[in-house]
């Protein structure tokens, strides 16, 4: 049933594709699940999507994020972890700590700008990264030398390596949750059937061949899922065939994020719904994308490590999972909402206010002005939901970025 691809034979494309239906036959089932699937597909530490990302990241690349448009996203940002960092006492060291940090650009420009208008902060921060990808820290290395050769303090780690309620501030990240691997289910008959992964029997070994099939589903906790959000997607209100995505992965990872977290605030920030609108009846294909070259489509079989593949964020699920680990939800909002109200629109005015006569000069303030007009357009990144969360901050928390919540 469904998508189906027979491995090309050029390079990485093969090699993971044949890693990928080796374990497929090794299996007890002959079968894998989707999640594993996209795991491999993109964070296996040789072949994985990301293992080689900083080349597809970008203009030049297969997708690009708000931090390529400009510094203006991340000094905004800033200027948010600025009025979160001023809730602490002025002698407590502070920890950032940046999951997913791509190429370096938003954590430079946090740092940069930090270094200009918050100094005192910046004197007694810790920045830390936890990324995957070996290839992303080299490039991270790179684009914050500078910065490290000033003195500011970057580390690099994993979430486990970070001890329990080590972090005292914020824990942030940028378009990570959607790249986290899913489970896809769908409704056949009255009930919940998981997609699977398997190999075309009538494909030749040399040339392998990826096709979906269907069984029971790979752990109870799927349903559970979908129980605690109140979603029945079995119900009438649901059409035969109904194909979806759940996250279990995301929940796993805020969890974790509040057991290393003592004292701050998590800012997540992605593309997404809530739930009722990730699970509405007439999302009867789900949500999974894939990115290749500035192109979408919905077919994660094709270009195997070769393109990013993703999944809208459930925000309902976060909110919920964020609960039950001791996270307290401070607000949700949109990112053209959150950037307006942290002072985007006063940057778009004095743009607007400009003098410039040059061609040069008169170029750039274009170009800016389309970046930020970019940020936050309710078509594309500022239609991005913003989930503020936080834990152990004594009484009601009121914060600049959340003035225009919806």
């Amino acid at each position: 049933m469904g998508k189906s691809v027979e491995l090309e034979s050029n390079g990485k494309l093969q090699t993971l594709g044949k890693f990928i239906a080796q374990q497929i036959t090794e299996s007890s089932c002959h079968r894998i699940t989707f999640a594993q699937f996209m795991e491999w597909a993109l964070y296996h530490p040789q072949w994985g999507y990301y293992a080689a990302a900083p080349t597809k990241i970008g203009a030049t690349g297969d997708f690009a994020t708000s931090p390529h448009l400009g510094a203006d996203f991340g000094e905004l940002l800033a200027e948010q972890l600025i009025e979160m960092g001023q809730g602490f006492e002025p002698t407590q060291p502070l920890t950032l700590v940046e999951m997913g940090a791509g190429q370096g650009l938003l954590a430079k420009d946090i740092l940069t700008y930090w270094g200009d208008r918050a100094a005192d902060l910046l004197a007694r921060t810790e920045y830390w990264i936890v990324e995957r990808s070996p290839a992303l820290v080299q490039e991270q290395r790179q684009q914050l030398h500078a910065l490290m050769q000033a003195g500011v303090s970057v580390r690099w780690c994993t979430l486990e390596e970070l001890p329990d309620r080590a972090i005292a501030g914020c824990v942030f990240s940028n378009e990570l949750v959607d790249a986290l691997p899913v489970h896809q289910v769908i409704r056949q008959g009255d009930t919940l059937q998981e997609i699977y992964v398997t190999l075309n029997p009538q494909a030749p070994p040399a040339a392998p061949e990826f096709v979906e099939t269907v069984g029971d589903l790979s752990t109870p906790r799927l349903a559970e899922y979908l129980a605690q959000l109140d979603i029945d997607l079995t119900s009438d209100r649901y059409p035969e065939g109904y194909r979806t995505e759940i996250n279990l992965a995301a929940g796993d990872w805020l969890a974790t994020v509040a057991q290393k977290l003592d004292r701050g605030y998590v800012i997540t920030i992605d593309y997404g719904y809530p739930g009722d609108r990730y699970y509405h009846p007439l999302r009867t294909e789900g949500t999974l994308q894939c990115y290749y070259r500035h192109r979408h489509h919905s077919n994660p079989y094709l270009y195997i490590g070769e393109q990013d593949i993703t999944a809208h964020v459930n925000f309902t699920a976060l909110e919920h999972y964020g609960a039950k680990a001791g996270l307290q939800t401070v607000g949700f909002t949109k990112q053209g909402l959150f950037l307006m109200a942290l002072g985007l629109g006063d940057r778009l005015v004095r743009l607007s206010q400009s003098d410039a006569t040059d061609r040069a000069t008169i170029q750039t303030v274009l170009q800016r002005r389309d970046a930020l007009q970019s940020l936050i357009n309710p078509m594309g990144l500022g239609n991005f939901g913003v989930l503020i969360q936080q834990k152990g901050m004594d009484g009601a928390v009121s914060l600049l970025g959340l003035q225009g919540e919806q």
